[in-house]
């Protein structure tokens, strides 16, 4: 029988899901993300795992037409990584720390803001997630990140 070794946790079968949606996101069906990412949002409910409620506000966002939707889930997102846990998130189904969400988190309110004309807003959220940029790895996702808050602050200037 296949049994889990003590020191591995069972697969998260909600993270599962989210990541299987995110797949047809970024294969561009944008409609069928949107509406299974609302049912899973249903389901998990006000009280949800914040990892959960996090991690699905973020691609929820990205499924948005309009811009003032898309900041509400990404406002969503950040509220819900300000309940996680290191201890959670680094669990084997959300291998990085709390601190590392922020400032893709940030960057995308940054982003949000932007698009909806509110500069001010825009940099406040663009200087927090300067803030904790030293918390992304040496990596492609943190060098991602590190290059797209150098463009958001080029954008931002250029007004």
């Amino acid at each position: 029988m296949g049994h889990a070794r003590q020191d591995e946790a069972p697969p998260d079968a909600v993270m599962t899901r989210i990541g299987q949606t995110a797949i047809l996101l970024h294969a561009g069906d944008r409609e069928e993300a949107r509406t299974r990412f609302a049912a899973l949002w249903a389901e998990l409910g006000e009280d949800g795992d914040p990892l959960h409620r996090c991690t699905l506000a973020h691609y929820m966002a990205d499924t948005q037409d309009d811009p003032l939707a898309e900041l509400e889930w990404d406002l969503r997102a950040l509220t819900a990584a300000d309940l996680l846990t290191d201890a959670r998130v680094a669990r084997p189904d959300g291998s990085i720390a709390v601190r590392g969400l922020y400032p893709s988190l940030h960057l995308n309110l940054a982003a949000d803001y932007d698009r909806l004309d509110r500069p001010d807003h825009a940099r406040e959220h663009l200087r927090a997630a300067r803030a904790v940029i030293d918390t992304l790895g040496d990596d492609a996702y943190g060098d991602g990140v590190r290059g797209a808050i150098s463009r958001m602050e080029l954008r931002l200037t250029e007004r």
